[in-house]
């Protein structure tokens, strides 16, 4: 079953996948030494508190050998009261600077050491044998807490070398395999898409390439959309099969006008050639002076000529010669002289840029234009009951814009179903065949309809040259 992962997400996988694994590596590596951190901490505190209880231990020495040399004498001087007072603060606050960590110190046997370094003080009252107990007590609890801790930062400093080594081992062990799978998975998923994505990249090129050189054969259009390249793919079908249309629609239109010049060329060669012959033999025979019948004769010459005169306007629309030789903006210019032309028929006026001829349009647009102008045309003088009309052949930009725009009763949106609709739709499908757009617009008269074609053509040099100059 193929993944439903956008390109864009196929790309980004590896490397988001790697970066996540080094996240969790980080992650590993900064709970691994706040570990460390807290056990740092711990020996730390057995550290003040070994040596806060040593010099709580010094000053109840010195505060005993004191108090014995008073009990001895059986009073105290006034400065061995002040070296008391002095050794029991120095004891009070040597115990106030251990704080309860762990398992070491249990809070309430603190709060009995704090208590007892209190009771030190020379200003409670001087009772030698009551300050003896006291320090007595004071002492042995200081020894305790003195050995307990000295066990404790003992088991501390082994366990504390004991984890750096395992954690220095563990960790170059976990970075070593994180890296390396992090590594790998990256290398393997970019291959994997890489390929899978230069693959299919490959695939359309080649379509595209077979396309462009002209073997219209459209690539699968996959069963579901799940990227951008099933998209691409599927506009790429849709595309190619839209061309095949249209390339048909083209030769069929280009087969069709290969048909008429050919029948033009046989009316010319044939028949027009023949009636010509007739027509001398006719003049011959009414131009003599003892024919009885030259009335009769002169009759049928000018129905003859008048013949040939129709077969020369059909073989004109069948295929104009104007358009061969003169090109399309004479070409369309020849047919209002000699269709538009007349009492009855509505004026116009038409415009032909200079510039159309150096456009080098192919024999196909020509026709395709001048089809789609002189039935525009024919559509005005049927339809539009207009009084004028105007036919404009022009630049604009990288458009050339065919338009003929009247002043008739309006435009009435085309039924496929009649006759008219049919002709407008024909407009657009030959239209389309060069690549053209068309449309039906309000005119600039008061009233009327203007009929408008587009087709994308390239820059003449002499723009190009004229913008670099200026």
């Amino acid at each position: 079953m193929p993944m439903r992962i956008t390109v864009k997400h196929q790309v980004l996988l590896a490397p988001a996948l790697v970066l996540l694994l080094l996240t969790m590596l980080l992650g590993f590596m900064q709970y691994t030494y706040w570990d460390l951190s807290v056990k740092r901490r711990e020996a730390k505190a057995l550290g003040t508190a070994f040596i806060s209880l040593a010099e709580a231990d010094l000053a109840s020495r010195r505060m005993q050998r004191v108090l014995l040399q008073i009990s001895r004498r059986g009073m105290a001087e006034v400065s061995e009261l002040e070296t008391m007072a002095s050794l029991a603060e120095l004891a009070a606050n040597a115990v106030a600077r251990i704080e309860p960590f762990g398992a070491l110190v249990k809070p309430l046997k603190l709060k009995h050491l704090r208590e007892l370094s209190t009771g030190l003080s020379p200003a409670n009252g001087v009772d030698i044998e009551l300050m003896l107990t006291a320090v007595n007590l004071f002492r042995s609890e200081v020894t305790e807490l003195t050995n307990l801790t000295s066990l404790q930062r003992q088991k501390l400093r082994d366990l504390h070398t004991r984890d750096i080594d395992e954690l220095v081992e563990r960790t170059a062990l976990v970075m070593i395999l994180v890296v390396g799978i992090a590594i790998l998975l990256g290398i393997v998923l970019s291959l994997y898409f890489g390929r899978r994505i230069l693959s299919r990249i490959q695939a359309l090129s080649n379509a595209a390439g077979r396309i462009a050189a002209g073997e219209l054969e459209p690539p699968a259009a996959p069963v579901r959309i799940d990227d951008e390249l099933d998209a691409l793919t599927l506009s790429i079908n849709r595309m190619t099969k839209r061309l095949i249309q249209v390339v048909g629609t083209e030769k069929l239109y280009e087969g069709a006008e290969d048909e008429r010049r050919r029948i033009a060329m046989d009316l010319h060669d044939q028949t027009l050639a023949d009636l010509s012959s007739i027509l001398r033999d006719l003049q011959g025979f009414a131009a003599a002076s003892d024919n009885p019948c030259r009335q009769q004769a002169q009759e049928l010459e000018r129905d003859l000529t008048r013949a040939m005169s129709n077969l020369r306007d059909i073989m004109n629309n069948l295929h104009p010669q104007t358009l061969d030789i003169l090109g399309l903006g004479a070409a369309l210019e020849a047919h209002l002289g000699q269709q538009c032309e007349g009492p009855g028929l509505p004026g116009y006026h038409y415009y032909c840029d200079d510039k159309i001829a150096q456009l080098g349009l192919s024999r196909l647009q020509q026709l395709a234009l001048y089809r789609i102008g002189i039935e525009s045309i024919s559509n005005v003088i049927q339809h539009a009951s207009a009084g004028r009309f105007e036919v404009g052949l022009e630049l604009r930009g990288g458009l050339l814009v065919l338009s003929v725009e009247d002043n008739g009763r309006g435009f009435v949106p085309p039924n496929p179903a009649n006759e008219a609709g049919r002709g407008l739709n024909n407009l657009r499908e030959r239209a389309r065949a060069i690549g053209a757009e068309v449309d039906w617009l309000s005119s600039r008269f008061s009233s009327g309809t203007k009929f408008e074609l587009r087709l994308p053509v390239p820059a003449l040099l002499d723009d190009k040259s004229a913008g670099r100059k200026d």
